[in-house]
């Protein structure tokens, strides 16, 4: 029953509310003209007990009861007046209706119950005619009922039914229609926030609904409708991002790996120099796969829980690799400091590597003698320092060094997206660390990256 009634429910919100008024106006609607009818009826029986009594008292001007035996008196509406009337006196039946049959027909037994209880009362017969009594004062016990057909009442009762359920009728078919009509017109700026939502969301617009000018409840859906389509940019531009920083991550270890099956191509190579080859495509495309877990791994964990605790990992051996792997041959000279000979943070090795990897190739990158990179502990953590002797960084982009996609010089004949040090400071904030210029340093650049400790 109930999967019957769901498929035959309205699936329109217009259409649920409009059934919904429907159904409460005609029960509304029925309760009225059950109420409305009954008091018609009890105010047409009234009148007829009304104009009962007055013909019986009538026809009482017409009995005397002054004699030694209670008789009726003739008079010029004699006719008249013995119409529908049973006079009674000391238990005889003085006169009865001339139209009735017998005194033993139901009407006359009636009224003889009714004289015999010497009280004024009102009784219906067989629904249709209505008997009223009305016993007179004086020693002889005289009671004259009198009997009124309900024809016309019960005409008049049932006009006014039809009536009113015609009207109920066309007040139910003009309550669903203006419902329909109302409900449609005020779920139409809704249906138009929901298209103008759809359609900022599919491109990550920066328009919004907005509070003014709207009523409450709009303004409420707008509100709602502002932070789902903020968390849609919000997720559009990380997705963006995402790729950006993918494609800028993974486009050195692919330019090494297309460098070194061009050297391998380029002529015949000995067995030792073909192993070295393929050790090295090897090392690139583990450098690749760490790139992808490291930041696949942090995008995860932000979606899921910003608050998981990171892994921990020893930053010196870390910075010796990576230092080899920029300046395999010693071109630049590379100096690594520490003051100790461990020095741990709460941060994985993938994603340190990721922190670390666009400040050290800049480094060797625009380097004219030497990059020095340095670890220490520090009273909030640990502070890794790499600084190099190159041309710097121009005043006027200061200001630009981590916004995603600028960089100082595009013609300086490096192919880079300006992605790097954004993205090493984002990873840096995730595990609550920090990427800084230090613009103070004015022999080359210098940076630092300050990470919580173990």
């Amino acid at each position: 029953m109930k999967p019957l009634l769901r498929r035959l429910a309205p699936r329109t919100l217009r259409g649920r509310l409009s059934l919904v008024a429907l159904t409460t106006a005609a029960l509304i609607m029925t309760l009225l003209t059950v109420v409305f009818n009954l008091a018609i009826t009890r105010h047409l029986r009234a009148q007829a007990d009304a104009e009962l009594r007055n013909r019986a008292e009538a026809v009482a001007t017409t009995v005397d009861t002054s004699g030694s035996r209670a008789r009726v008196r003739e008079t010029v509406n004699d006719q008249l007046l013995d119409t529908n009337v049973w006079i009674y006196a000391d238990g005889r039946l003085l006169e009865r209706p001339s139209a009735t049959p017998s005194p033993g027909d139901r009407l006359s037994a009636v009224a003889g119950d009714m004289a015999g209880t010497r009280r004024e009362r009102c009784t219906s017969v067989a629904g249709s005619v209505r008997l009223c009594s009305l016993p007179m004062p004086g020693s002889h016990a005289a009671t004259i009922v009198t009997a009124l057909s309900l024809g016309p009442y019960r005409s008049s009762a049932d006009a006014l039914l039809t009536a009113s359920l015609g009207l109920d009728a066309v007040m139910l078919v003009c309550t669903y229609v203006l419902t329909r009509l109302s409900v449609g017109r005020a779920l139409r700026p809704v249906q138009s926030m929901t298209d103008q939502a759809t359609q900022w969301g599919a491109v990550g617009s920066e328009e919004r609904f907005g509070a003014e000018h709207h009523p409450v409840e709009l303004a409420r859906l707008g509100g709602s409708l502002d932070v789902l389509l903020d968390r849609i940019r919000s997720v559009l531009r990380h997705e963006r991002q995402l790729t950006g920083e993918l494609s800028h991550e993974l486009r050195t270890p692919l330019t090494r790996m297309v460098v070194e099956l061009d050297w391998w191509r380029a002529r015949p190579r000995s067995e030792a120099e073909t192993w070295s080859s393929h050790q090295r495509l090897a090392e690139a495309a583990r450098t690749m796969r760490g790139i992808c877990d490291a930041l696949l791994e942090d995008a995860r964990e932000r979606a899921l829980d910003a608050t998981s605790v990171p892994g921990t990992t020893d930053v010196l051996p870390v910075l010796t690799r990576m230092l080899a792997d920029l300046d395999p041959t010693g071109a630049v000279g590379t100096t690594l400091e520490a003051e100790e000979s461990t020095v741990y943070v709460a941060a994985p090795p993938a994603l340190l590597e990721r922190i670390l990897s666009p400040l050290l190739a800049n480094a060797v990158r625009y380097a004219r003698a030497g990059v020095t990179v340095s670890a220490r502990r520090t009273a909030d953590g640990v502070r890794v320092g790499v600084t190099d002797d190159g041309p710097g960084v121009p005043e006027h982009f200061v200001g630009d060094l981590f916004t995603p996609g600028r960089r100082a010089d595009r013609d300086d004949g490096h192919d880079g997206a300006g992605l790097g040090l954004p993205l090493a400071r984002r990873l840096a904030r995730s595990v609550g660390g920090e990427v800084s210029f230090d613009p103070g340093w004015t022999h080359g650049a210098r940076f630092t990256v300050d990470l919580p400790a173990r």
